[in-house]
């Protein structure tokens, strides 16, 4: 028997045979564990020469893929390791230190998941020159179990091939195209603002000071989940959900709690035979499943509520539809031209729901934070977005446009804390990476909090600097051009689906919070990381808000 235990997560495994085998997996107890990408053990072993001087064989010849230096041999032996030492809440600085130790290229194995991991940008764009018209990423083989079990349709996310693109480019048509952003940036513009009125009320009622004037130290935290989960819900379905309210709905404090046990719960069944702890009816596949029923039917009374609307509109002899001529949000816009049908529509929206809250909330956690300890760079960005805002006459797609030192910020924000810590192809055809065959079929990770602080490609890697991405993003790089080097959305056609709606509600919210309140932290320490399926902070920083 073999129990490994942390403070994030529990795991009983026992040999085949042995007594009170029934027990096979106990489950995750808290709220975050884990992390989704598998970086093995370092094994004691260096290569000679410069980090990123590519390695030839002794005849000159490439290097097979046995060459490749790696973590350790047995996925399960790595597997046992990480778990024992709890790696895997650090495993963003595990991977860092592994690129030290073993240089740009590494294979690792851990459990059932294989992978080559690679860091430099000049690697990187060999592997996605390369991908194809249907480039295939890593599939989180649980959610699409999850999917086959209950016989629901898969979205995007989980689709490969032809399947793929053609459900793709109908719904770029709806979130990733300028005249769809054109449309949903009033949704996201209106959230922000109530936001920033919420926040001003509540440091005029809670805060310190002669009023007017006053301010006030928060964990900002819980008010930036709930604006994330109230700009999905009006950009994605059309309708505000009520959360900056003083009781917000126990619906939509179900639904966050849905989407973190998904995540909490996905990991460990990365690496682990799902399929077994689903036939035997383990907890931690029973807890997996149960968010994801949840997060299915919050999708599935939005979908409801919209033909509620379309048909209160037809009765009251309404030819515009169930939007009354105005926006109805992306699952209106798919329902009303119905080229996809409605279990695909259910499908996309409900991934797109489930991975816009989080996502978003934590890098604005980081956001406040960094300028808050940098108060010339925020005041630089201030400046920039009033100015921008006084031109723009309130329009926000203008006032964005006139700010790029803000959507630098959000880059670079990006760049320091990835939200996710890898972006994945699986290789097409047989590729050659810093001199090693890499055949066709290979899981190929892109590291990305490594590739962000590494002084090989970004001067002074550890110094928060918008201004390096203005100017086509040439300032503060180590390495000729600037190419594959802000990847946090992913590359090319397989890029996350709902970038656009991510990156100007992040913007839209920064903006109205830099035009209200001045921002300072209590502590300038650099704050711990830990790693879920997400990259988080440990304890979220604590911020001051005071009035303009």
């Amino acid at each position: 028997v073999i129990m490994i235990m942390s403070t994030r997560v529990t795991v009983c495994v026992r040999a085949p045979g042995a007594r009170g085998s029934r027990n096979l997996l106990c489950g995750v107890t808290l709220r975050r564990a884990l992390c989704v990408t598998a970086a093995g053990t370092v094994v004691d072993e260096k290569l000679e020469g410069r980090k990123g001087v590519r390695k030839k064989g002794v005849d000159g010849q490439v290097r097979s893929f046995k060459e490749i230096p790696h973590t350790g041999r047995s996925g399960w032996v790595n597997l046992v390791k990480f778990w024992r030492e709890d790696r895997f809440r650090q495993l963003h600085k595990h991977m860092e230190r592994t690129f030290n130790a073993l240089g740009p290229i590494y294979r690792e194995h851990l459990g059932t998941q294989s992978s080559v991991n690679i860091i430099l940008p000049s690697d990187i764009g060999e592997l996605f020159r390369s991908e194809g018209l249907h480039p295939e990423r890593m599939t989180l083989q649980p959610w699409a179990t999850h999917r086959e079990t209950r016989h629901y349709s898969k979205g995007v996310f989980l689709k490969n091939g032809e399947e793929w693109r053609v459900d793709r480019l109908l719904l770029n048509k709806e979130v990733m195209m300028s005249a769809a952003v054109k449309r949903f940036l009033p949704l996201l513009d209106e959230v922000a603002r109530d936001f920033c009125r919420m926040m001003q009320a509540k440091v005029e009622r809670e805060g310190r000071g002669e009023e007017g004037k006053r301010s006030l130290t928060i964990d900002p935290s819980p008010d930036i989940f709930r604006f994330a989960l109230e700009a999905s819900c009006n950009v994605i379905y059309g309708e505000r959900i009520g959360l900056f309210s003083s009781s917000p709905s126990l619906e939509s404090q179900k639904f966050i709690w849905a989407v973190e046990q998904m995540l909490v719960t996905t990991p460990p069944l990365l690496y682990l035979p799902h399929r077994l702890l689903l036939r035997i009816g383990a907890p931690l596949w029973t807890q997996h499943a149960t968010a994801w029923d949840h997060i299915f039917s919050h999708a599935e009374a939005r979908i409801q509520r919209w033909y509620q609307r379309l048909s209160s509109s037809q009765g009251r002899g309404s030819e515009a539809g169930a939007s009354g001529g105005q926006y109805s949000g992306v699952l209106g816009q798919l329902m009303e031209k119905g080229q996809l049908s409605l279990d695909l529509i259910k499908a996309n929206v409900t991934e797109m729901m489930a991975g816009g809250v989080d996502t978003t909330a934590v890098p604005l956690q980081f956001a406040l934070f960094e300028l808050g300890r940098n108060p010339e760079v925020q005041e630089r960005v201030r400046q920039q977005v009033r100015a921008s805002w006084e031109q723009a006459g309130g329009d926000p797609q203008k006032a964005l446009q006139g700010a790029p030192l803000l959507k630098g910020t959000i880059k670079e924000i990006l760049r320091l804390y990835p939200v996710a810590t890898t972006v994945q192809r699986r290789t097409i055809k047989d590729t050659i990476l810093q001199n090693y065959h890499i055949p066709a079929g290979t899981l190929v990770q892109v590291c990305l909090y490594p590739l962000g602080r590494s002084a090989d490609v970004f001067a002074a890697p550890q110094r928060f600097e918008p201004d390096r991405w203005v100017n086509n993003g040439e300032k503060g790089q180590t390495v000729e051009g600037s190419s594959f080097r802000s990847l946090a959305f992913g590359f090319g056609a397989r890029q996350c689906v709902g970038r656009r709606i991510a990156e100007n509600e992040m913007q839209l919210l920064l903006m109205h919070i830099l035009l209200s309140f001045h921002l300072s932290v209590t502590s300038s320490e650099d704050i711990k990381t830990t790693c879920t399926l997400i990259l988080q902070p440990e304890t979220p920083p604590r911020i001051t808000f005071r009035k303009l």
